[in-house]
């Protein structure tokens, strides 16, 4: 297998820095992954997007007050109830609006652990970071064995999915809207726009403050001269819509015809609640006639026991459908502040449209954290009940793999050392939905010391291609 070189990760890093001041460790091996890894992977890419219109087909007939099964009854009002809380009213509307029927993310990360019993889903982001980064890394590693996204897959197909949201223009002129909220994620998207520019593709990327209206069209100022945005991908969160100054103009565009959005602008998709509702007891029958049977079998074994943290109150005799606290059910969320450290293996994280619903800020591990901590964290999840829901999931340790990794120091006046180091995994494999077909693109590995219980990009962590081993 050949090893990239120290100074030739070092050297195209600093030629390219495709983050704002981040740094990560180095090594001289792509990810390997097995042939039946790959084949796995396929298949929950296909299984996430067929939840993706299960959700839509739940959350409209929530709104609409429909029964939700074939053959009996099942009305469930409080899903919408869920999934709209602390929206703005116009937010909601345009994420109703039956012109989005049938629209969904045309790119789709969920983050993977690699347990014991397989993989595990934490999250299915819809607006993901990472694109540029791991098409950058597919290449600098190309020559380190088969490349999971080879031959600037990624890139291709990145553009494939986003044009086809207006399928009648050829060639369409793409705006990757970037907001300073997430300007850690502009490089990344500057090169892979530059990248599309050198394909003859018409892709740039903008701040929201770029945009400006000539009637109902969005254009932007190319070198003097203005220029017609076709479609919009988003690079901001629904949350960070109030400091986008240019909204207005973007919601008006939308509505009269002129400009397609993506991913679109519906909250219900990006609601961390989202696959908590997959568990909840009184949708199951639901969720059986909706997805096909080898993607419900896939998704239960997939993703974690995940709860809602609803504090409405409960009669004396009633329990709540979730973990036990000091041996005992739940008749009150802040039950969960007796449990002891062995039943405190659960994560506490805020659901969407929250400035720390991103990243790894707002989750609160119990069994890692002290009693004052875990006891905090949640009585915060009650307290923002009202407006910001908390998911409660179920901790599935990572397991302890090994990968080589180059010494940290190593420098051009010191001897470079590998080292094979023992850490836990999360990957994150990108799909690109075209028509309705999803495909598997790439994959981010990102390899932590195997004392992080929390994995995200860190600058202790590597942060690798995936290569089919």
């Amino acid at each position: 297998m050949p090893v990239l070189a120290y100074e030739s990760i070092k050297s195209s890093l600093a030629a390219q820095p495709l983050f704002e001041d981040k740094t990560w460790q180095l090594s001289p091996d792509a990810w390997p992954l097995t042939a039946a890894e790959v084949a796995q992977l396929e298949a929950i890419g296909a299984a996430c997007f067929e939840f993706h219109q299960a959700l839509e087909t739940l959350y409209l007939r929530s709104v609409a007050g429909k029964n939700l099964l074939r053959n009996k009854p099942l009305l469930a009002p409080w899903v919408a109830d869920y999934l709209d809380r602390g929206k703005p009213p116009e937010l909601v509307a345009h994420a109703r609006d039956p012109r989005n029927r049938g629209a969904f993310p045309p790119v789709l990360r969920p983050d993977l652990l690699l347990t014991d019993e397989g993989f595990v889903m934490t999250e299915l982001d819809s607006v993901p970071g990472g694109i540029g980064l791991t098409a950058f890394l597919n290449r600098l590693y190309r020559e380190n064995g088969t490349i999971l996204g080879a031959g600037d897959a990624m890139i291709r197909e990145f553009h494939s999915a986003i044009a086809a949201a207006r399928p009648a223009v050829r060639n369409p002129l793409i705006a990757l809207v970037v907001s300073d909220e997430a300007a850690t994620y502009r490089p990344e998207m500057q090169w892979l726009a530059n990248e599309l520019q050198l394909q003859g593709r018409r892709v740039f990327c903008l701040r929201p403050e770029d945009v400006f209206p000539l009637e109902n069209e969005l254009f932007f100022d190319a070198d003097g001269n203005p220029e017609k945005i076709d479609i919009i991908y988003r690079f901001f969160e629904l949350f960070d819509l109030a400091n986008i100054k240019t909204q207005k103009f973007i919601f008006e565009s939308w509505a009269a015809g002129e400009v397609t959005i993506v991913p679109p602008m519906r909250h219900f998709q990006e609601e961390k609640v989202a696959l908590s509702l997959f568990h909840h007891h009184l949708l199951q029958d639901f969720w059986a006639e909706a997805l096909s049977g080898k993607a419900l079998k896939l998704l239960r074994g997939l993703i974690p026991p995940s709860w809602i943290m609803d504090p409405a109150p409960l009669p004396p005799g009633a329990v709540i459908d979730g973990p036990r606290a000091a041996g005992r059910a739940l008749n009150d969320w802040r039950d969960l502040s007796n449990a002891s450290q062995k039943e405190r293996d659960l994560i506490i994280k805020i659901s969407g449209f929250h400035e720390t619903a991103w990243g790894a800020r707002s989750v609160v591990l119990g069994s890692d954290c002290s009693r004052e901590e875990w006891q905090e964290a949640v009585e915060r999840a009650i307290a923002l009940a009202p407006t910001n829901l908390h998911v409660l999931q179920a901790f599935k340790k990572p397991r302890r793999l090994e990968h080589p990794l180059y010494e940290p120091g190593a420098s051009a006046s010191a001897p470079v050392v590998v080292a094979v180091r023992a850490g836990r995994l999360r990957l994150c494999p990108y799909y690109f939905v075209t028509g309705g077909q999803v495909r598997l693109s790439g994959a981010l590995a990102t390899f932590c010391p195997p004392d992080k219980k929390i994995i995200h990009g860190m600058q202790d962590a590597a942060l690798l291609p995936c290569r089919i081993a």
